[in-house]
């Protein structure tokens, strides 16, 4: 797999960047900018590309492991945190399949919120005459 460079229109760049210099009161749109930013990574097709090979990879297992199927909404997490520059100067490593991996809503805000409570535990074999309900 070959991660191509997702790259922010010059105009963009430029509005964004002109946000971290503006007085408090251009401030207030920032959030916004940031996520429009973030929102059209996440739609580009390098992304779309690279998020579909981490998910074969992981043969759709939480965190690639196998017996921990997701059967419902999967997401790909960034190991590394990204932040917006990392997305406006191109780093590599944002689509880089090394720093990805595949996991359910619940385990991202386990790692998220650090709440070990939310992983999924792991299957007990059950045994003859075993009377308990796990």
């Amino acid at each position: 797999f070959e991660p191509m460079f997702f790259a922010l229109g010059e105009p963009a760049v430029r509005a964004h960047e002109a946000l971290f210099e503006a007085p408090v009161v251009g401030r207030v749109g920032r959030a916004f900018v940031d996520r429009q930013f973030n929102q059209d990574f996440y739609r580009s097709r390098e992304w779309k590309q690279v998020r579909e090979y981490v998910i074969v990879r992981d043969n759709g297992c939480d965190l690639g492991i196998p017996g921990y199927d997701i059967h419902s909404e999967l997401l790909v997490h960034h190991i590394n945190p990204m932040v917006i520059d990392d997305i406006i100067h191109g780093e590599e490593w944002i689509l880089s399949p090394e720093f990805l991996i595949t996991t359910t809503q619940t385990t991202h805000n386990a790692i998220h919120y650090g709440d070990r409570s939310l992983l999924a535990k792991p299957m007990v074999d059950r045994q003859r005459g075993d009377t308990k309900l796990w």
